[in-house]
This record gives C-alpha cells, structure tokens and sequence, in this order.
C-alpha cells in the first residue's frame, strides 16, 4: 500500500533532526516503502517458480508444486528485515539446485512432471518426485 501522509511527515521530522538542511536540499525526493504482505510474497514465489518452469521447459520437464511448498518457500524465504531477497537464495538452494542434481543424475527425463512437496514444515527441504 501507499504510506500514509503521517508516516511521510514523521519520516521527513526524523530526516530533517539527522541531516542538515545542505544535505537535504540535494535529495529530489524521498520514496517510503511498506513491508511486503503474505500475499505478495507468494506472488514472488509463484514468478520465481514460473522462471524455473521456462528453463524446464527446454528440457520437456513440467514441474507440479504443491500449496504447501509454496507456503513454506514464502515463509522460510521472508525476512522482515531484508523482505524478499532472502527469497531468491532459498528457491536456488532448496529448489533449483537439487532439482539440477537429479536431473543430471536421470532421476527426471523428457515428458515427465516432477512434482515438488514440503510435507513437513519441520523439515528444512524440499521433496521431489515423478508425478
């Protein structure tokens, strides 16, 4: 959402106590962000899986992710702090680079759909099998 006027005016009191007013006079302006929500974390994570789904796709792989990996990618994959971009590294770590080994291993050949499951929040992988 958009910050409100409040939130731009106390940011902008902070900034002018911190910063002399040279400074400031430099800066065009100031942008605010909000925290990203639940559901735009998952909208990452489904983009994220739509690019790994195109590289598949040269090899004639399909790939099937449940709800519940999706859920655990966006929650393990947030960071209030840094938001999303821890998101990228778990999709690699957890997702794409395990996926590499078994394909180039032939646990997965063309036209097979390679179905991706967390069935244990606890756990800290994911689960890959031919559908």
């Amino acid at each position: 959402g958009v910050p409100s006027v409040d939130a731009e005016d106390d940011v902008m009191e902070i900034v002018r106590h911190h910063y002399p007013p040279e400074f400031l006079n430099r800066i065009d302006e100031m942008v605010l962000f909000n925290r990203l929500g639940r559901d735009q974390i998952r909208a990452i994570v489904d983009l994220q899986l739509h690019d790994i789904q195109a590289l598949l796709d040269e090899k004639e792989l399909a790939l099937d992710v449940t709800d519940a990996a999706k859920s655990w990618l966006a929650e393990v994959g947030y960071s209030p702090l840094y938001g999303a971009r821890p998101l990228k590294r778990l999709i690699h770590k957890q997702l794409l680079t395990p996926l590499s080994r078994q394909i180039l291993v032939g646990s997965f050949k063309a036209g097979d759909t390679i179905h991706v499951d967390q069935p244990n929040p606890a756990a800290d992988s994911l689960v890959f099998t031919n559908a």
